[in-house]
């Protein structure tokens, strides 16, 4: 029986694009994903399902959408059109997107909501908590500020303080106030839902589940497992805490099934999101859903960050049990992703923009094999180091494995017309039947998500046959007519080689592997297709560049930006403090912008090498620029009234590169020559570098 297979990643919260620890996570899974797809049970292709959705509920959801001036439907609907350019980028291929505000995530919220308080798990008591008097709302923990109650550090968040480490409550905080309006909070009593799961059932199921007590085989990973056995207390009975499942309106959320004015914690219609996408991509495609998850058959997979270990091992599992439905068959985590051994940091600049790394034209593949190189079935983070990158890139990508196709197509393209020979000993042929004989071991390292090692061996075979390469000298045999056959059997098997080593890789390097499909003229390779052969008389096409080196260029380009300040909309504001007034005259700033924006001005230093008036323009002058690009670009700039064009003709200055030509009544202006004024002096300042910078410099 063919298995079926319904895999998510983690939902990304809607209040920002994608960080490289989203990507890497998706890469992970899509290299899974990709793996499954290729493989037949009986003959028959697995049936594979891949969700994700937004995240776009909560409280710092609603807030930052009324910052933007915006609702939140709207303020997310922004977030989630940024989606689509990071996925197809890396070449993430989910069979749907959604969201956690769908009508079908607010069916199944309820639903199970329901079924969790049939069961007698849901109860109600009144809770004291800090109430912002000014914003009328009651304030999570993360939007109350204080002095820690252990060290004394100011401007500490209300669950933790980032000093001495310590935890505690709101209430514990000295001098509290809200981050929202800098008003003092007020206590006061609120009704909550609680979701029972110190219940001894609920203990009992979660032993099972997590560390495989009674009749269930562990499924965690070791480090996953370790931290469940903590909180469940191992072999003791120590009860766990209740969970607090509602918010108090203001809210944006689902609303709570007879309780006007409640609504869901966002961590408990978040992970539903999994199944309503799922809904949404049967309901799509006219299928039954929950005829899917009801059949045993059905396997449920989730990748998820370290982070959120918590709620997808204990929450989750006992939210689905209790309700009735299929719990996960795994939960696989990752760590998460440093750069050069420290933490991702905007203001170190220590971050990946994977936005970045798109724009300036890094090779997507390259990225998901230097990121599945370094991933195992462990909890362990990912350093990305700039010269590891290149050096894995370069070596294994382009040196062992590329390397092969381009030794040996053109002899077989120019001597024999693309026809393909094996020799008498065909698929036997000891270095074929090499690669062969490791198709399982490969096999299982990616079906436990060790492609560290998955790569290691593929590269390891790469490695043997560019020594056959060696051994047989095909450059060397070309020289003798005598050795034509040995000639095309050789490039033949190298050829076999590199489809098989195609196989392999293909999870990774998807685009490549229908590049190489192409080249050579076969259908789309699966998994079973090693055991295949590519038959004597195969004809192949004329092999084209599959891949180009990483440039330390493009590496300096990933990193040589300025860090980008956090927005407003996605962290709370300290204490307001009066700014000082701005001097009178001062001209307001323009509205904020992020760094992506500035990243899209290209200024570069220019040398003006002839300067004239334009004839029936009082404003005026026609500037001849070199910006260092082999031609010289005609600019209009009205800064006649400040300047002579002998006094300006050798000088440098900045120029906005890319703006778009504009025509002119007097000719196409190439680009725009930057100069300061200010309102009230009648003087322009045209901006002039430093003595050093050349014609073509970009300014950063």
């Amino acid at each position: 029986m063919s298995r079926k297979l319904f895999v998510t990643t983690a939902l990304p919260y809607a209040n920002a694009p994608f960080h490289i620890g989203h990507i890497m996570e998706y890469i992970q899974a899509d290299i899974w994903v990709r793996y499954q797809r290729m493989q037949k049970d009986a003959g028959k292709p697995r049936e594979v399902y891949f969700v994700g959705a937004d995240d776009v509920h909560g409280a710092p959801i609603m807030i930052a959408a009324e910052k933007a001036g915006k609702t939140p439907a709207e303020f997310v609907a922004g977030i989630a059109a940024g989606r689509a350019e990071h996925l197809d980028g890396f070449l993430i291929k989910f069979d749907n997107w959604h969201s956690t505000d769908g009508p079908e995530n607010h069916e199944l919220s309820k639903s199970i909501y329901k079924r969790l308080r049939e069961r007698g798990l849901i109860y109600t008591k009144t809770i004291e908590q800090f109430f912002d008097p000014v914003k009328s709302m009651f304030l999570p923990d993360r939007y109350i500020k204080g002095e820690c109650p252990k060290c004394g550090a100011k401007d500490q968040y209300g669950d933790s303080c980032e000093v001495c480490s310590s935890v505690y409550t709101p209430t514990e905080l000295k001098n509290p106030y809200s981050v929202l309006t800098g008003a003092a909070p007020v206590m006061r009593q609120s009704e909550h839902y609680f979701f029972k799961l110190s219940d001894p059932q609920c203990t009992e199921f979660l032993k099972s589940w997590t560390l495989g007590q009674g009749s269930d085989k562990s499924r965690l990973q070791p480090e996953v497992a370790n931290k469940a056995r903590e909180w469940l207390g191992g072999d003791e009975n120590k009860a766990l805490s209740d969970w607090d499942i509602s918010r108090d309106a203001p809210y944006f959320g689902i609303e709570i099934p007879d309780a006007p004015g409640k609504f869901f914690y966002v961590w408990l219609d978040a992970p539903i999101g999994y199944l309503a996408s799922l809904k949404n991509l049967f309901n799509k495609k006219g299928m039954d859903f929950e005829a899917f998850l009801a059949d045993p058959e059905t396997e449920q997979y989730h990748f998820i960050g370290k982070d959120i270990i918590y709620f997808h091992t204990l929450f989750w599992p006992a939210m689905l049990h209790f309700a009735g439905r299929k719990v996960p068959d795994n939960v696989f985590v990752h760590g998460f992703v440093t750069v050069d051994g420290e933490k991702m940091s905007k203001s170190r600049g220590t971050g990946i923009s994977p936005l970045r790394y798109l724009e300036i034209g890094m090779n997507p593949e390259w990225l998901r094999y230097y990121l599945a190189a370094k991933l195992t079935d462990r909890v362990e983070d990912i350093d990305f180091t700039g010269d590891d990158f290149i050096a894995r890139v370069n070596a294994d990508l382009i040196g062992k494995y590329v390397n092969i196709a381009s030794r040996a197509a053109g002899f077989i393209t120019k001597r024999f017309g693309g026809q393909l020979n094996l020799g008498p000993e065909g698929k036997d042929a000891p270095i074929l039947k090499t690669l062969r004989d490791a198709t399982d071991e490969i096999s299982g390292y990616f079906e436990h998500r060790e492609y560290g090692r998955a790569l290691r061996q593929i590269m390891h075979l790469a490695d043997e046959v560019n020594v056959y390469v060696d051994a047989n000298k095909p450059w060397v045999l070309a020289k003798d007519p005598a050795q034509s056959d040995n000639l095309q059997q050789v490039c033949s098997r190298l050829l076999e080689a590199f489809r098989i080593l195609t196989i392999y890789l293909k999870p990774v390097l998807p685009a490549v592997a229908e590049k190489v499909e192409q080249f050579l003229n076969i259908a789309p390779i699966n998994w079973d297709d090693v055991a295949n052969v590519l038959p004597d008389g195969h004809t192949i096409n004329t092999y084209q560049h599959l891949m180009q080196r990483v440039d330390q260029k493009m590496l300096d380009a990933l990193f040589n930006k300025e860090a980008e300040p956090a927005k407003k909309a996605d962290q709370p504001k300290a204490k307001a403090e009066k700014a000082a007034p701005a001097p009178a005259g001062f001209e307001p700033l323009a509205p904020e912008i992020t760094i992506d924006d500035f990243a899209k001005v290209d200024m570069r230093v220019g040398k003006i090498v002839a300067c004239d008036y334009v004839e029936g323009a009082k404003k005026l002058l026609r500037l001849s620029v070199d910006l260092g690009e082999g031609r010289v670009r005609n600019i209009f700039s009205g800064i006649r009234s400040a300047y002579k064009p002998e006094d300006l003709v050798g000088k440098l200055t900045v120029v906005v590169a890319n703006l778009a030509p504009r025509k002119m009544k007097f000719g196409i202006s190439e680009g725009m020559v930057m100069a300061a004024s200010a309102e009230g002096d009648d003087g322009i300042y045209l901006l002039e570098p430093m003595s050093g910078a050349k014609p073509g410099m970009r300014l950063s």
